[in-house]
């Protein structure tokens, strides 16, 4: 049987589907590579955020806050002393504010004798001597309200008969009425040598001894001392 002949240009097509059906066969058989999975890039720490140095104040603002704060000091002390000021106040200091100096000193109270009144007080606060005498009791004694007891205790103060010291008592401030000039008593007299005295006379502070002088008078030490001695007992 005679061979067909096969062109030349069909003989390189052959060749050619031939070469890549191989290719195909080696790719098949190739084991398939797994993808490669991406590395993880490691984790960066956070950076700290650095702390900031605290700025130093100026001179200026040092001597602001000093001033800021002295003003501060200042304005609670002066609060304070008034709050205490306040606490003691009392109905004295208040008929203080009301009435002028001469009100005070020409101070009345209706239907009494205010000159004997007045000695009265005088008599009752000089029996305490130093100590005093609270004021809230003499216008008890005297019965007197308090608030003309407290102007006649201003009255008799602006005339210089008596001292007014602000205490505390109970809780409570008041006046203690202290005697200045205590009232003459005639009864303190009745019995002095001198009254009688033959030589009252020629009596005189600048004679010299013997004559009669009230310095060197044995009656009148006699006297003083039995008056001193009554007082005592």
């Amino acid at each position: 049987m005679a061979k067909k002949e096969i062109d030349p240009e069909t003989a390189n097509e052959i060749k050619k589907e031939l070469a890549e059906l191989r290719a195909q066969l080696e790719s098949q058989k190739k084991p398939k590579k797994k993808a490669a999975k991406p590395k993880a890039e490691p984790k960066k720490k956070a950076a700290k955020p650095k702390a900031e140095k605290p700025k130093k104040p100026t001179k200026a603002e040092i001597a602001k806050a000093k001033k800021e704060a002295k003003l501060a000091k200042e304005k609670a002390e002066a609060e304070a002393k008034a709050k205490e000021e306040a606490a003691k106040r009392t109905l004295d200091d208040e008929l203080e504010e009301q009435f002028s100096d001469e009100q005070i000193r020409n101070f009345q109270i209706e239907k009494m004798d205010m000159d004997k009144l007045t000695n009265k007080v005088c008599e009752i606060i000089a029996d305490f001597e130093e100590k005093g005498m609270l004021q809230s009791d003499l216008w008890k004694k005297l019965k007197l309200n308090s608030r003309d007891g407290s102007r006649l205790a201003l009255r008799l103060e602006r005339r210089g008969l008596i001292t007014r010291e602000k205490i505390l008592q109970k809780g409570r401030w008041t006046y203690k009425l202290i005697i200045e000039q205590a009232p003459i008593k005639l009864e303190s007299l009745v019995d002095s040598p001198c009254l009688t005295c033959p030589v009252e006379q020629k009596c005189d502070p600048e004679n010299a001894y013997p004559e009669p002088s009230p310095l060197h008078c044995q009656l009148i030490e006699d006297w003083v001392t039995v008056e001193f001695s009554k007082k005592k007992k």
